[in-house]
């Protein structure tokens, strides 16, 4: 369904680039955006909390939103509820981005339809934490 298709996922991961932005991340170890970016940083990839709170997490600097990071982001990891995604992309497409990853349960089709029109690769409604490994 929505862009999840093998290839696209393949090419976020291996392509799209390192340095992902991971909105939603704060240092708070019970939340699933914690233990994603531990994964990615794992297989090589720069993890850049976007919190409000604008925490250190694992030892990378955070920023309160995408527009404060003063650098390119590559790929923006969503983890947010789905009535707050849709702004995200707006943010994500304004930045540059390469591509947008919905995790898990965050689900926002007119965004995915506003990324995909601007280019952007889409992936909603998976986990990268889950995907890495079955890529090989």
């Amino acid at each position: 369904m929505y862009g999840d298709d093998e290839a696209t996922v393949r090419k976020i991961l291996t392509e799209s680039g390192d340095t992902w932005a991971v909105v939603g991340l704060s240092s708070n170890r019970r939340r699933a955006a914690y233990g994603v970016a531990e994964v990615l940083q794992r297989h090589g990839k720069r993890i850049v909390p976007v919190h409000p709170k604008a925490e250190t997490v694992h030892g990378e600097q955070g920023y309160a939103s995408l527009a404060e990071i003063p650098f390119d982001v590559d790929v923006v990891d969503v983890f947010v509820n789905s009535d707050l995604a849709g702004p995200v992309v707006d943010e994500a497409i304004a930045k540059g981005a390469k591509a947008v990853w919905f995790q898990l349960g965050v689900v926002d089709e007119a965004a995915y339809e506003r990324a995909r029109a601007a280019g952007l690769d889409m992936v909603m409604d998976r986990c990268p934490a889950i995907e890495i490994p079955r890529l090989g």
